[in-house]
């Protein structure tokens, strides 16, 4: 799965337990753990909102997207670096 979900970094950084956060967001902590995990197929604007509210964060430090090739079932090489974003400008070749 291409997006990742970074709630655990958050709640790291916040030193806050998943239980208060599932409390304080209004979810239970069986949902939270089915979004923080990646295994949620979808997730609600709502909810979202909830979360950056309450972990004083915007959602791109909840969620980001990498690429389809980088991904296996065991999720990305930490040591592994990004790929180059392709540049929408044409080559000296392609001129």
């Amino acid at each position: 799965m291409p997006i990742i979900v970074d709630i655990d970094v958050m709640l790291a950084k916040r030193k806050m337990p998943v239980g208060v956060l599932a409390e304080k967001v209004g979810i239970t902590p069986a949902n939270l753990a089915v979004l923080k995990n990646g295994r949620a197929k979808a997730v609600r604007f709502t909810t979202l909102e909830a979360l950056c509210e309450v972990l004083d964060c915007q959602p791109g430090d909840l969620l980001r997207w990498e690429t389809e090739d980088r991904w296996d079932r065991r999720g990305p090489s930490a040591d592994e670096p990004r790929p180059a974003v392709p540049s929408s400008q044409p080559t000296p070749q392609e001129s």
